[in-house]
């Protein structure tokens, strides 16, 4: 009578471990396949508009403009400024749409241009800035406090003062540090991307985050405590 192998625990826990590590590979897999869709449909559009095709330019102005206006937004910190900018951006775009050719990805290109309207109106000192005020905050704040589940008035008013250290000690930085960390953090651009959009090399960018994270550790390290 034949006899049947003993069940290996070590082979269980390697089919158990295998299995968990399907369904994170497949996240990865469908994320990349995401943003090759992305990325295709972006030049399909881009190439449309080169033709002459308006509609394929609402349809990346849709896609597009609130990304630009909020990475805006960080860099200059005034709604109205990072509006009008916005407007400027899409536009060199469309004046550009005759030279374009789909050698790097849409958006690396879109950001290259935001960041150099964001520079080059920072570096021209106009900083009529019309920040919100920390109290027209927590009034927004305490008006969205809907339920005993959400937070107090007195957390609100802590993650308000918190978020608006961040903000002054990222605004603080150096512009190019500055935009270079909005770009990582915030827009999750990879060094490449951050690198084509300030005009530098990867490893100038791996520099410019290195020093400006290391600032900001410094500036904010009581938060740690």
């Amino acid at each position: 009578m034949a006899r049947t192998p003993p069940h290996s625990s070590e082979s269980g826990a390697g089919d158990e471990a295998a299995n968990s590590a399907q369904p994170s590979a497949n996240a990865r897999v469908n994320k990349d396949m995401e943003a090759v869709a992305a990325f295709e449909r972006d030049t399909e559009l881009m190439l449309r508009v080169r033709e002459g095709d308006d509609q394929s330019f609402a349809l990346l102005l849709t896609r597009h403009r609130s990304p630009v206006v909020h990475f805006l937004y960080r860099m200059v910190q005034n709604r109205a400024i990072s509006e009008e900018l916005a407007q400027e951006v899409f536009l060199r775009v469309y004046r550009s749409r005759a030279t374009y050719e789909p050698t790097a990805k849409f958006t690396t290109w879109l950001f290259r241009i935001a960041t150099h309207m964001a520079l080059n109106w920072i570096r021209d000192g106009k900083r009529e800035r019309n920040q919100e005020s920390l109290d027209e905050n927590v009034i927004e704040g305490v008006e969205r406090q809907v339920s005993d589940k959400q937070p107090t008035v007195e957390q609100q008013l802590l993650g308000q003062v918190k978020r608006l250290e961040i903000r002054q000690a990222i605004d603080s930085l150096p512009a190019k540090q500055k935009a270079a960390v909005f770009m990582h953090k915030y827009e999750e651009l990879d060094y490449s991307q951050i690198a084509k959009a300030l005009n530098c090399s990867e490893s100038a960018v791996k520099s410019l985050l290195f020093r400006a994270y290391e600032t900001l550790r410094a500036r904010l390290s009581h938060m740690a405590q």
